[in-house]
């Protein structure tokens, strides 16, 4: 495993972050492919094993239940300061207003069983409340050593550039990661988003890194219960399968010249464009195993300018339309 300090942060991270978006209960009827407590802990003690010590969630995640989850294996199999925990909050009532935050923190904490956060994200940009509110109440959960650090997560360049602005005039405690929507398939936020984080030390930890699958396997569908009813993915990505398609076969191509898999070379993709620690999402120990065979590929400015060749402008999916 390598390790990366967080932006600005003192956070140490591996450069592979485990999500927690496939744990949770079924029953909340977010998504049916979510693994139970006992699998889950499976697949958090092959992270660690592996040397994964970053672990993303968030308080929407199957009601609750994927914190609940992720916080009752961590707490069974390792020490508290031997993981970064991060979470997120917006899909909430109230966004992020500050009583939606303070309300939100002390729910996420209760979930994870523990008494703070090492990253807490904003998950989306909240245009119902006004910026400096969220940007005091966050600041505040510093100061009361509820959280470490902050991030933020998909919103348009000049959206989060404000952000950080506001904070650096106002002595606020800025944003030292953004997780957001990018892969292959996805690089609208190359434009203007990425060069402002790059610009501000601001680490890339983006979601979605192997757009679900579509730059994984050979297959662009697949036939498991989350290819099958993962409507949100058919959303960001089906839609423009025929001109995407193009990009999975070039990346499947490289597997040859490496020995490897898709997804190892999707990854070494994010780390050839300077992401810190993509998310992946892991329903089976496998898939773990695939990702860290990234860590044994480096892609050539050659390799990298086939996979982006046939790339065409997509509509935004992750920020928020102002």
């Amino acid at each position: 495993m390598e390790y990366i300090r967080l932006g600005n942060s003192d956070l140490k991270v591996s450069r592979l972050c485990l999500g927690g978006m496939s744990f949770g209960d079924p029953a909340s009827r977010m998504h049916e492919w979510t693994l139970d407590p006992q699998q889950s802990e499976a697949v958090v003690a092959h992270a660690l094993e592996l040397g994964i010590n970053f672990f993303d969630t968030a308080n929407c995640y199957s009601a609750g239940t994927g914190e609940e989850y992720l916080g009752r294996a961590l707490k069974k199999l390792t020490a508290r300061d031997k993981v970064v925990l991060a979470s997120k909050v917006y899909f909430n009532d109230g966004h992020l207003s500050r009583a939606a935050i303070e309300r939100e923190i002390e729910g996420s904490l209760r979930r994870l069983g523990t008494d703070y956060l090492d990253l807490y994200i904003i998950h989306r940009y909240d245009a119902t409340t006004p910026p400096e509110e969220t940007m005091r109440a966050l600041d505040d959960l510093v100061k009361a050593g509820k959280v470490r650090a902050i991030g933020a997560s998909a919103m348009y360049g000049f959206q989060f550039h404000n952000l950080q602005l506001l904070a650096k005039e106002n002595g606020l405690t800025p944003f030292v990661s953004m997780q957001n929507h990018y892969n292959p398939l996805y690089r609208e936020d190359e434009r203007e988003l990425i060069p402002i984080c790059r610009q501000m030390n601001v680490a890339l930890t983006p979601y979605s890194p192997l757009a679900a699958g579509r730059v994984a396997r050979a297959d662009w569908s697949g036939d498991t219960v989350r290819s099958r009813t993962d409507k949100v993915a058919h959303a960001k990505y089906d839609t423009t399968e025929a001109a995407d398609r193009k990009i999975a076969q070039r990346i499947a191509a490289l597997t040859q010249k490496y020995g490897t898999t898709m997804t190892a070379v999707s990854l070494a993709w994010h780390f050839a464009k300077g992401v810190a620690s993509p998310v992946i999402g892991a329903t089976k120990t496998a898939h773990l195993d695939e990702a860290v065979g990234a860590f044994a590929v480096s892609l050539t400015a050659e390799d990298v300018a086939l996979i982006d060749e046939f790339y065409l402008p997509h509509k935004v999916m992750g920020a928020l339309t102002p």
